[in-house]
């Protein structure tokens, strides 16, 4: 696939910021003694960097280039092992933890899903957490997304003029296509990606294919307990 544009990277951390889902994971992190932690689909390693502890050993795994460059050059990077792939590209194991966070697991469809947990179940030491997060599909949540009008902003490129196409092509399945247009050059930057919205029942039976026990799975990163209305989908699981 295609790579991500490194103008648009360095807008991730702006629009992607430290909060709650960090706070969330570095605090399971400390919680369980983690001195071993796997960032899958790390991005620009905002939370990996901030998992680094004394220590503690932090790998970072994600298959744009882009997003790894700007990842290592950032404060703290040189702490982190960076890996540039999907789940197979995952070494230095055995790990206590392992994340996707920032929805990674919505961006990864079937069966490469299915691949990229085994992976890491492989990758952890057996009792070893996983956290991630998915949307709850039927909040519908990419309903609220389409229609709404561009916007303008300015960047270190000069103004950058955004807008956004949805299209539920499949039940579940929703393409985005981003539109960023840099005004000063009139230069147009598409963006495409598929995100997939699983079912919480369809999550649980595949992280048990997968050789993982679900220990909770929460409403919101305060671990409010779920319900259906839920808009978020916080997972925890133990390899069996």
């Amino acid at each position: 696939m295609p790579d991500y544009d490194a103008r648009l990277v360095e807008l991730y951390d702006i629009d992607n910021p430290d909060g709650p889902d960090h706070h969330y994971v570095r605090t399971l992190a400390d919680e369980i003694g983690a001195q071993s932690i796997l960032d899958v689909g790390c991005g620009t390693g905002l939370l990996t960097v901030s998992l680094v502890r004394p220590g503690r050993r932090v790998v970072g795994v994600d298959p744009s280039t882009a997003m790894l460059t700007y990842a290592a050059r950032r404060a703290g990077g040189d702490a982190v092992t960076w890996a540039l792939g999907d789940s197979q590209a995952i070494a230095g194991g055995p790990f206590d933890l392992a994340v996707m966070s920032g929805n990674v697991a919505q961006h990864i469809p079937d069966p490469a899903w299915e691949r990229t947990l085994s992976d890491i179940r492989s990758a952890l030491r057996d009792g070893g957490a996983l956290v991630f997060e998915s949307r709850n599909p039927r909040v519908r949540a990419w309903t609220t997304w389409a229609g709404a009008e561009p916007t303008t902003r300015s960047t270190d490129h000069g103004p950058l003029r955004e807008w956004m196409e949805v299209d539920e092509f499949q039940p579940g399945r929703v393409l985005l296509t981003a539109y960023n247009q840099f005004a000063d050059t009139g230069e147009l930057v598409i963006e495409k990606v598929t995100l997939e919205f699983r079912e919480r029942e369809q999550i649980e039976r595949q992280l048990a294919s997968a050789g993982f026990e679900v220990t909770h799975v929460w409403g919101d990163w305060s671990r409010t307990p779920f319900t259906d209305d839920s808009p978020l989908m916080v997972v925890e699981a133990r390899g069996n």
